[in-house]
């Protein structure tokens, strides 16, 4: 018999019952799929505010004067472009152009990085960067030390000003500030998210998250599940590793090529396959679909052109917010223009779908 592995969990675990939360395994973590209902939650997301624990997260500091010459071997983006308050996302590769992660760099000073990876690679992400590290940088995998909340939607803001005295009015889109005051603990604030709305994460000590998860909550707003978090991120098109990304997907795939600067003088690992990749012509890449006949397309399942099969949906749902079935599809590039008309293969049948624009929504400013 296997042993069974107890589920992590996350310092607002205790919480949840509470506020009634329905949890499941999430990569060998006890999360909350959804408290009120996902349909509930999404739309509180995007006409109100409504908060995420996010604690499963990893955290990775790389310190040490070799910090920006060893994140600019690992990483896709520009780190010499980062300043101090601010982030900055970003794509780790393998040789092959593949994809390790994606994560979201944090300068906190000079010489001193916050990599903030997605939780169910954290450990395979810290062995990859310590396995390069060289004697200028010190990586320490931190992520237990960290609660993590995400406060999303259009009165993220107003919400979080009752909270706080640092002005949030000044920050930036992946703009930050450290040690300010939340709730009365000290946090790591930044205008940032995975929703498509305006909002903030905020980042404390672990002890001290559930005290800023129970202030937040008193201020008419609603705990929100993993159901929401994935059905808002799909219509905002942003990427999920392990769906949109992986190692057999790369970057420029993916669509998210605005992460990759191919051009900097850096020897980034994977730039010279990606460089290939782009000089031969993509073979394939993300778009998004709509089904025109009733079905929805879901993870995996096969697209055709006619008998010829030309990829596979990523992520696809029912949108809350449109009403549609859509789908995030990656397909052979001969069938990636607007409005081409493909078939997704639902239940041995096979239904009409059409490439449509992605975001698939995009919010008011």
């Amino acid at each position: 018999m296997t042993e069974l592995t107890e589920l992590k969990k996350t310092p607002i675990f205790p919480l949840y019952e509470k506020y009634g939360a329905k949890t499941i395994d999430f990569g060998g973590w006890d999360l909350p799929v959804q408290f009120q209902g996902i349909k509930a939650e999404h739309e509180a997301v995007r006409t109100n505010a409504g908060l995420f624990d996010v604690s499963h997260m990893g955290e990775v500091t790389v310190k040490g004067a070799g910090s920006l010459d060893f994140l600019q071997k690992m990483l896709s983006n520009d780190i010499s472009k980062l300043k101090p308050g601010k982030a900055q996302y970003n794509i780790m590769c393998y040789e092959t152009g593949g994809v390790v992660d994606d994560l979201v760099v944090y300068m906190i000073a000079e010489n001193d990085y916050l990599l903030v990876v997605n939780a169910a690679n954290t450990d395979k992400d810290y062995g990859w960067l310590a396995e390069h590290a060289t004697d200028s940088v010190n990586v320490q995998n931190v992520s237990l030390e960290y609660g993590q909340l995400a406060l999303q939607g259009p009165n993220a803001e107003a919400v979080l000003a009752k909270l706080t005295d640092a002005d949030l009015g000044a920050l930036g889109f992946f703009g930050f500030v450290d040690n300010v005051e939340v709730a009365g603990v000290q946090a790591l604030v930044s205008r940032s998210g995975y929703t498509g709305e305006d909002g903030f994460e905020i980042y404390t000590k672990a002890e001290d998250a559930p005290a800023v998860w129970e202030a937040i909550l008193k201020e008419d707003v609603l705990p929100i599940g993993l159901g929401a978090r994935d059905t808002l991120r799909f219509e905002a098109n942003l990427a999920l590793y392990g769906q949109e990304l992986s190692k057999d997907i790369s970057p420029l795939e993916a669509g998210v090529d605005f992460a990759v600067k191919l051009q900097k003088e850096a020897d980034f690992l994977g730039k010279k396959a990606l460089i290939a990749q782009k000089e031969a012509g993509l073979t394939r890449k993300s778009v998004g679909i709509e089904l025109i006949d009733r079905g929805i397309p879901r993870h995996d399942y096969k697209v055709f052109a006619g008998d010829k099969e030309i990829g596979i949906v990523t992520s696809g749902t029912q949108s809350p917010t449109l009403g549609k079935n859509l789908g995030l599809a990656l397909i052979d590039i001969d069938y990636t223009a607007l409005d081409s008309l493909v078939e997704v293969e639902v239940r041995n049948k096979k239904l009409q779908a059409k490439v449509v624009p992605t975001p698939f929504y995009k919010r008011a400013k």
